[in-house]
């Protein structure tokens, strides 16, 4: 990174690379068990495992809570299909409970006060009460989300809600498809522009056919004090070769597999 660690933003202090333990780390034993992603078992089983950051989704519950969950209803997870907007909060406890246990947005915050939260609002409802959640502990989170709108309604209740400053961020879709398409004309102005105001940029290797990370991303990136951190990555020969590349951060199903392949280069923290 070309920007020194005081001007960066403390969600990504100390130095990179990264392992952020994509909806929590559910092992091979622990899914026969029927534990579930995103689930507060989930959750502490990365921590333990060592994971500094968490990536989460967030909804909202029928009465308003705002719960770490990935689909926006019930049929994957519980074979149940309600919308999770339609579902009360002790409705979604039950169903949660031989699960791994539900886990809210607040719960999660107050039961992991060293983990580092990389939230995805992935509900237009949600945003206000994630940035309400959020406000004071703005150090230790990052919000996104594909839509731009959502993820700067999140920023804005952050700040309503008294934040002392606002949680790190990376950008929606239609951003991403900005930045490769400047990057593509060599409209190096225009790249600089929309790196302005991020602090990572969380993304996938691929798009299809299009390739997203390439040196001269991380290489524009990195220029900006902006961070890369690519989605999502479980194979270790894959994630080797993108530490190589230069990226930041792995967001990976395999936590354990991703911290133990960064201790050993010894290199960064987890």
């Amino acid at each position: 990174m070309n920007e020194t660690p005081a001007a960066r933003h403390p969600y990504l202090s100390p130095d990179a690379p990264r392992v952020l333990a994509h909806r929590g780390l559910v092992t091979p034993d622990a899914a026969e068990q029927g534990v579930a992603e995103n689930s507060f078992a989930a959750v502490a089983a990365a921590h333990a495992a060592g994971a500094a950051y968490v990536e989460s989704d967030c909804h909202v519950t029928a009465d308003g809570e705002v719960v770490l969950f990935h689909d926006d209803d019930l049929r994957r997870v519980a074979g149940d299909p309600r919308a999770i907007a339609d579902v009360r909060l002790h409705e979604l406890e039950d169903l949660m409970s031989e699960r791994g246990g539900l886990i809210t947005l607040a719960q999660a915050l107050d039961a992991f006060p060293d983990v580092r939260f990389n939230l995805d609002v992935k509900a237009a409802a949600a945003a206000d009460g994630v940035g309400r959640l959020v406000a004071p502990h703005a150090d230790r989170v990052l919000v996104t989300s594909f839509s731009d709108e959502r993820r700067l309604a999140a920023l804005a209740a952050a700040a309503a809600a008294g934040a002392a400053r606002r949680p790190a961020t990376s950008p929606g879709s239609a951003t991403v498809a900005r930045l490769v398409a400047a990057r593509a004309l060599r409209q190096s102005r225009r790249v600089r522009a929309l790196f302005e105001g991020l602090d990572a940029l969380q993304v996938p290797e691929r798009q299809g056919p299009l390739r997203v990370v390439t040196r001269g991303l991380v290489h524009d990136a990195h220029a900006a004090g902006v961070e890369v951190h690519v989605w999502t990555v479980n194979a270790e020969d894959d994630m080797a070769r993108l530490l190589d590349m230069g990226v930041d951060g792995l967001v990976t199903d395999r936590a354990e597999v991703a911290l133990s392949l960064v201790n050993d280069r010894g290199t960064g923290t987890v």
